[in-house]
This record gives structure tokens, sequence and C-alpha cells, in this order.
């Protein structure tokens, strides 16, 4: 006769963690994420800025442009270098060469109004720093607003070797002073810009 012998153990199988507080939480940080997301981009607007370039000699240059964009509420923003920020054209393109129209289209924080007033400044960097501006366009739209387009027409040097001897241009058609503007919610927009001989003329 053979004896079986049955070992029963009474060891309670490990328990695995529920995964639903897991999914719960990570649920949760993706809607806070999303929501934040969200938020942000209804406070964003796409501003897209044609730029047209001297067909003067010696009218194009290689200086980093900056570019404050003004409403009529006294806010304004400061996009650092456009080309940086939203440059659209083909690879390899040389912006502001003479003749060039060039065009940057990105999102920035939406100003109160369209867009009234310019200042269009060069850090006066680059082998050439002389830069002739025929004139900046620039039209603006966002989320339950609507399209707003204003030309401004420059016709200027920014240079120090040429008259007016200035490295930034400014066309105001807002109601006030741009020196009593403020910066929106302290938004910088784009690359910083080497500092230069510039960064003194470069107030509104």
């Amino acid at each position: 006769i053979k004896t079986y012998h049955i070992f029963v153990s009474h060891t309670r199988p490990e328990k695995k963690m529920a995964p639903k507080a897991g999914a719960l939480f990570l649920f949760s940080l993706f809607l806070f994420v999303s929501i934040a997301t969200i938020a942000r981009s209804e406070d964003d607007c796409v501003f897209t800025i044609y730029v047209r370039t001297g067909s003067i000699f010696k009218g194009g240059t290689d200086s980093i442009i900056s570019l404050k964009l003004y409403d009529d509420d006294g806010e304004y923003i400061l996009i650092r270098d456009i080309e940086a920020w939203a440059g659209i054209m083909d690879p390899g393109h040389n912006y502001f060469e003479r003749g060039n129209l060039d065009i940057f289209s990105g999102r920035v924080p939406c100003l109160n109004g369209p867009v009234c007033a310019i200042n269009v400044t060069s850090d006066g960097s680059g082998s050439h720093h002389g830069w002739y501006v025929n004139y900046v366009e620039v039209t603006s739209t966002g989320a339950h607003i609507n399209c707003a387009q204003q030309l401004f027409t420059i016709e200027q040097w920014l240079a120090l070797d040429t008259s007016p001897y200035e490295l930034y241009a400014v066309k105001n058609y807002c109601s006030y002073s741009l020196d009593q503007a403020r910066l929106k919610r302290g938004d910088r927009v784009g690359s910083d810009p080497k500092p230069t001989l510039a960064s003194a003329t470069s107030a509104s």
C-alpha cells in the first residue's frame, strides 16, 4: 500500500495592487495638463508678419531684428528675434536681404485689440549692419477674434552710418504716446538677441 502525503499551504497569496488608484492619478494629471494647454492656447493668437527690405544698394542686413507690437489699450508684446521666432521661408533662406519679402508666422499672447503701432529694431550685428526697410505688415487672428491687418510704411534706414542714424523705427497709429505702454504680462517671445550698441536705442 502506497501512502501519499498531501501538504496544504496556509500562506495567503500576495495581493496585487489595484490599478485603479494609479490609473486615476494618471488620468487626473493628463486632464490637468490638457486644461492648462487649452487655456493657454485660447490666450494665444496667430500673428503673421510681412517684412519688405528695400531694393536699394546695400539695403540688406545680417543683423538680428526684433519687433514690438502695440495695441490701443497701452500694452505691447516683444518678439526678440523674429527670424528665430517664426521664420517660415524655405530652409537656408537668407532673411532681410535686398528686395526680399520675408514672412514670419507664429503664436504669441493675444493683445486686447488690433496692432496699431510697431517698433522694429536692429541689434547692429553682422558684417553689414545697415538695413533699409520698406514696410512691415501685421495680421493677427485668434479663437473668437476677428482677423485684423495693418500696414506700417517705414521707408527708412536702420543704420548708424546714414540718416537718421538710428537702429530702430517706430510707426504709431495708436491714440497715445508709446512711452506709456506696458509689456503685456511680461511676455517676451523668441531668442534673446546678442547684446549690442543698439541696446540704448531700442526704447519706444
